[in-house]
């Protein structure tokens, strides 16, 4: 190692210390152990060019321990990325580039947003899944155009974490050999030992998952670490798992080790004495030599070089074959062009076409995606071992496996947690629309990563079908009650329970045009009719479907899903004994909530307070539309099992329940 290296692994260390100091908060224990493997990973290993981080055919880099950003933030600032000394200096502060963990989107560099542990695993696997993807789709002879690899480097903590297991048994299914994993071993966490809690053979896991296994004994070791790291892009049938042995707090001698160097200050005194140390020249807080930016500097340089010479390359394959640079035009579709299909999708009568028969929305879905495969050939999703109950499958699309990677269909086991990751990671590379599917009870377990796709504004596609009691004979354990409330609470999430066909278009066309937030989609196992007045409007998240016959109805009823029509059928029940109604459909409240107060107002004017919600759900978050003088078909309590028209009945979702319930107001 010579002199430079170890100067320039030692300013990681010294900015990510004296950040955190500066900020009161923070932890120093991982960027302080992982500087020698990160500084090696970045330096000689890792294609990037600091100058375009968006570079296509980077590697991708996620820093799945995400507590230890002051890591990341040091190298995006060394190597030029765009952080300067004074971002490192407002680590954690409001409106910095230097948020606590790292935030997508919000700071040049960043790959993904990790908080949870081995969130950041589970995503690194999707984003290797997109590179051997578009690798199979655009590669020719010649022209390797995709052709990089996937980093993830995280600590005990993610590995304790089932979502990295899940992800990870997938990787080695798949023979995804171009993800590399950094296992910061340091056998410490917040509660101290790890042998408390966590004593398995971790190597011997990730073996049986399929990976090939590497270690490498002393984590400062920069020419072990880098000959690991060439060992694992040698192995072209597996991915790698490579476990490096660190110590936590390496350079400040009375932290070193020790579970208090996880998640707090050094301290001014241990700041002193690990510079002292380290042999640092200087006590200035974020003080890094000349010479050291220097180097940094040239090897920036050579990341440049090597986004050039891949420039070159894609200007000779798009010569070579125009057909491929039209389809990555495709994939990879800037804002104008994604303006174009939108308003082509709209504006197509074959895609909004359907039959007037009854119909389950699960069913309607999947010939909707279907319309949508060949619009979008850069669409690609599966199911949790779901797919011929979610009907998400792509007739003729081909299945994504070991040997087969152009295939679009995928399979993600029974892994709802990190398939859900996996879908973020898959839209995080670029180029790809990605779909994951479940039934809605288990949304549940998507929830964690669904929040991520929401924070990070990815346009990922819930595809949640057997909404409601509607499930039926399998009773409470699969009937979702408090789920819908729950992605509903969730900011930058929309959430659509279409009625009918229109509807479910409708649903589908928005999430497939939505640029920056996920879409579930929330269908029914069971057949419902195809409404009268369904329309496009549906677009605008509510809309009167039947209206009053006077100027202004009597009262208001307002559902979603298969409860939308029987507010229809109630609405004659009620004409019946004089009562005018206004029957709502409300498939997406969130796209409701961001219509011009206008035309809320025309949908549901504040004069009208007698109103009704219906919905085979939990009633939270209808208050806001019923009022105080409105009243609630709504559920109470947990499903039971059996079929689901007894169901519907038992519980009072009948028009006569309606009728009955708008009557007493």
């Amino acid at each position: 190692m010579g002199s430079i290296d170890v100067k320039s692994v030692n300013a990681i260390r010294v900015l990510a210390a004296d950040a955190i100091q500066k900020a009161n908060s923070g932890h120093p224990g991982l960027p302080l152990g992982c500087a020698a493997m990160a500084y090696e990973l970045w330096a000689h290993h890792l294609s990037h060019n600091p100058a375009n981080p968006k570079w296509a055919n980077r590697d991708r880099f996620v820093l799945s321990g995400g507590h230890g950003s002051t890591l990341l933030y040091a190298l995006l600032h060394l190597f030029g990325y765009g952080l300067t000394v004074d971002d490192m200096a407002h680590f954690r502060q409001m409106g910095s580039k230097t948020p606590g963990h790292p935030e997508y989107g919000h700071t040049a560099g960043v790959e993904a947003t990790t908080g949870p542990l081995g969130a950041g695993m589970a995503m690194a696997v999707g984003m290797a899944m997109a590179e051997a993807h578009l690798s199979a789709v655009f590669n020719a002879d010649g022209f390797p155009v995709v052709d990089h690899y996937t980093y993830a480097l995280g600590g005990d903590g993610c590995m304790m974490e089932g979502i990295s297991s899940e992800a990870f048994s997938l990787a080695g299914t798949l023979g995804l050999s171009k993800l590399i994993i950094l296992y910061d071993s340091n056998r410490i966490s917040i509660e101290g030992a790890t042998d408390q809690a966590f004593t398995e053979n971790v190597e011997l896991r990730m073996q049986a998952f399929g990976f090939q296994t590497l270690l490498v004994e002393d984590g400062n070791d920069l020419g072990a670490i880098g000959a690991a790291i060439e060992a694992a892009k040698a192995d072209k049938t597996r991915p790698s798992f490579i476990t490096i042995k660190t110590e936590i707090g390496y350079g400040c001698p009375a932290k070193q080790g020790k579970a208090s160097a996880h998640g707090e200050p050094l301290g001014a005194e241990n700041i002193t004495a690990m510079k002292e140390f380290l042999g640092w020249e200087s006590q200035e807080p974020f003080y890094v030599p000349g010479d050291v930016y220097g180097h940094y500097k040239e090897l920036a340089a050579v990341g440049a070089a090597k986004e050039a010479a891949w420039d070159e390359l894609f200007a000779g394959y798009a010569l070579a074959h125009p057909d491929k640079k039209e389809l990555w035009d495709r994939y990879f579709a800037d804002e104008r062009s994604l303006d174009d299909f939108a308003k082509k999708l709209y504006d197509d009568p074959d895609y909004w076409a359907f039959e007037q028969k009854p119909n389950a929305t699960r069913i309607l879905s999947g010939v909707m995606l279907n319309r949508l495969k060949d619009a979008m050939p850069n669409l690609v999703g599966g199911a949790a071992d779901l797919a011929p109950s979610t009907k998400t499958n792509m007739s003729g699309a081909g299945d994504f496996a070991k040997g087969n990677y152009g295939g679009r269909n995928l399979h993600f086991g029974v892994r709802e947690l990190s398939m859900t990751a996996i879908g973020n990671g898959l839209t995080l590379h670029g180029g790809l629309r990605a779909y994951v599917s479940t039934f809605f009870v288990f949304s549940d377990y998507t929830k964690p990563m669904a929040r991520l796709s929401a924070l990070m504004g990815l346009p990922l596609t819930f595809v949640l079908t057997h909404d409601s009691i509607g499930v039926g004979e399998d009773g409470p354990t699969h009937e979702p009650v408090e789920q819908l409330a729950m992605l509903r609470a969730m900011p930058n999430f929309y959430v659509f329970r279409p009625a009918d066909a229109t509807e479910t278009a409708a649903a589908w066309y928005f999430a497939a045009t939505v640029r920056h937030a996920p879409t579930a989609l929330v269908l029914t196992r069971q057949n419902l009719p195809q409404l009268d007045g369904s329309s496009k409007e549906a677009l605008r998240g509510g809309y009167i479907l039947s209206d009053a016959h006077g100027s202004e109805p009597d009262v208001i009823l307002m559902a979603t899903g298969s409860e939308v029509s029987l507010a229809v059928d109630a609405k004659t029940l009620l004409a019946e004994k004089g009562i005018d109604a206004r029957v709502v459909s409300m498939p997406c409240l969130e796209l409701f909530d961001e219509q011009p107060e206008s035309y809320r107002e025309s949908v549901l004017p504040k004069s009208v307070r007698k109103r009704v919600a219906v919905e085979a759900l939990s009633d939270f978050g209808w208050g806001k539309y019923v009022g105080l003088d409105g009243a609630y078909v709504t559920m109470h309590g947990f499903g039971a099992s059996g079929p689901a028209g007894e169901l519907f009945k038992h519980f009072g979702f009948t028009a006569e329940r309606v009728a009955k319930v708008a009557e007493s107001l």
